[in-house]
């Protein structure tokens, strides 16, 4: 066979930088893995530089080339063919804004189930507190609650408020517990075929819209918004996630269509259940430090619109954490990254 070798090595140059790259790209980061495109392209260029390692051999005058060709397709070749397991380093950038959005959206219905029920429990105490207002005494058992919207307000807005680090931190550490408490309990109330998750989640809600509709018909919506929206914005969410967990569990236990064994459906929910219960448990934490060194500073010390732009800002920024960051193009419900 006779080849110009000047010629043949302009043409197949750029198809073993390319492959070089691709070997370096995958030597930096052993815990990358290729979509279907890239594996093809990279099969075809280590082929590709096979073959021209096979016609290089015959010109002993370029010992040079032939040497890189053999390292090149080496290396590709046993980029192929590796066989060990990649010990993969945790890293909690990657496990908040990959692993746990995906096991999120994975079991996306679990979550839209818990804001039915949700939804479905404000709606509840919206009518109770509309039709029958003597019956906020009932549905809510808090006492800051309980009286009268408009003289809570008066009170919140001229109150020294205690802005000691011990107190604040405390009161912090208080509104973390209970929540993460709320969130769990939604969880593990799964193992009752989800009929105490259901109970937690349509009780929440019934507190949610009972207090809701009592601060809207008083007329103060506004410091309604101001107050809640700072830590709701994520807190809320977060209870939702608890309860979605909690219908992960019901499922499995259900088995509902599944030919598996209980142990192993639970066996192959597990990790996503621990993965979505820790995500609920820290935004709950980051809920918790607003709602203490935020939400419970009214006007005039901050403006209520101050307040309830942040809010909506968190609430953007969970939306995107949780339904596009590390969307994968062929990712979709029911689709998990193996």
């Amino acid at each position: 066979m006779i080849i110009d070798i000047v010629k043949f090595i302009e043409d197949e140059q750029p198809y073993w930088s390319e492959l070089e790259g691709v070997l370096m790209a995958l030597g930096r980061d052993n815990t990358r893995k290729m979509d279907l495109h890239e594996i093809r392209r990279f099969h075809y260029l280590y082929q590709r530089a096979s073959a021209d390692l096979g016609k290089i051999m015959t010109f002993s005058s370029q010992t040079g080339i032939k040497n890189y060709l053999e390292s090149l397709v080496a290396k590709a070749y046993c980029e192929i063919h590796e066989t060990r397991i990649h010990s993969k380093t945790f890293s909690p950038r990657r496990w908040f804004f990959k692993t746990f959005p995906r096991a999120f959206r994975y079991h996306i219905k679990a979550f839209y189930l818990s804001i039915a029920i949700t939804l479905a429990g404000c709606i509840f105490g919206g009518l109770a507190i509309t039709l029958d207002p003597d019956s906020k005494a009932i549905i809510v058992s808090f006492e800051h609650l309980t009286g009268s919207p408009s003289e809570r307000v008066n009170k919140e807005e001229n109150k020294s408020i205690d802005v000691s680090g011990s107190g604040m931190l405390r009161f912090s550490s208080q509104l973390m517990t209970n929540n993460i408490n709320v969130a769990i309990l939604a969880m593990a109330l799964g193992m009752t075929f989800g009929v105490g998750t259901i109970i937690v989640l349509f009780y929440n809600g019934v507190i949610l819209g009972a207090v809701a509709i009592d601060y809207i018909m008083a007329g103060e919506s506004v410091f309604l918004m101001g107050w809640i929206l700072p830590h709701g914005s994520i807190e809320i969410p977060a209870i939702l996630l608890g309860g979605q967990a909690g219908f992960m569990l019901a499922d499995a236990i259900i088995g509902h269509g599944s030919n598996e064994t209980m142990r192993k459906r639970l066996a192959n929910v597990s990790r996503d259940v621990v993965t979505i219960i820790s995500g609920a448990a820290l935004l709950l934490i980051w809920a918790g430090i607003i709602e203490s060194f935020f939400s419970q500073y009214h006007e005039p010390i901050i403006p209520y619109s101050v307040k309830i732009s942040f809010g909506i800002i968190e609430l953007i920024l969970l939306s995107w954490l949780l339904f596009r960051s590390g969307v994968d193009k062929k990712e979709k419900p029911g689709f998990k990254e193996g």
